[in-house]
């Protein structure tokens, strides 16, 4: 799976990353500058990784969607990775984050198994799939960055979107691709379910305190 732009294995790039992060607390902009401009979607899967365990660190899901979604625009716009001061010097716990790393490593061996560079190759190229792939991106980013980290599932299964959304478009696979389609449209059915039974929750609870 190997790429002219990064020669290793996705597992082996995102290890070495890993194992460079320094003790204590680290700053957003150093993560992102190294990997610098070119490595968009490895940033994108970087800071997925840690978001797929059920429960994910409290307030990393704002900041690194945040990220995200400056990735998407900048590849829908053809430009470098710009980032705004307050969000590169915002800094999440090392300890915390090479655990959740390692953890999210497995998912992409297991990904790396079935990815298959040139499959379904009408989904990866051409302008305007390129600018409905990298909005989807934005999608994700957006719907990872709702405030419901505190329910299970709710940053994995978009962190999952956005893992496939990457790889696929990193390794030109159009399933991969297409599978971070459909977890995007599966996140938005689990939001909605969510918002949905929390409605009816508060009305069952106004209904039973303050009866009509």
């Amino acid at each position: 799976m190997a790429t002219a732009a990064f020669p290793a294995s996705l597992r082996e790039q995102l290890q070495t990353l890993i194992r460079e992060l320094p003790d204590g607390d680290v700053e957003v902009g150093p993560l992102v500058d190294e990997l610098g401009a070119q490595g968009m979607l490895m940033l994108v899967i970087l800071l997925t990784l840690v978001f797929l365990i059920p429960v994910s660190i409290p307030g990393v899901s704002t900041v690194f969607g945040a990220v995200i979604v400056l990735v998407g625009i900048a590849r829908i716009a053809g430009r470098p990775l710009w980032m705004p001061g307050a969000v590169r010097r915002r800094s999440v716990p090392a300890g915390r984050m090479r655990a959740a790393l390692d953890t999210g490593l497995k998912w992409v061996r297991r990904l790396e198994r079935i990815t298959r560079p040139g499959r379904m190759a009408g989904l990866t190229h051409g302008r305007a799939v390129g600018l409905f792939n990298d909005a989807a991106l934005i999608l994700g980013a957006v719907l990872l960055m709702a405030p419901f980290g505190f329910i299970p599932f709710s940053n994995t299964v978009p962190g999952v979107a956005l893992m496939c959304l990457a790889i696929g478009l990193l390794q030109r696979d159009g399933l991969m691709v297409l599978l971070g389609h459909v977890m995007n449209v599966v996140t938005i059915v689990y939001f909605a379910i969510l918002i949905g039974g929390g409605g009816l929750v508060i009305r069952e609870l106004f209904t039973r305190f303050w009866p009509a």
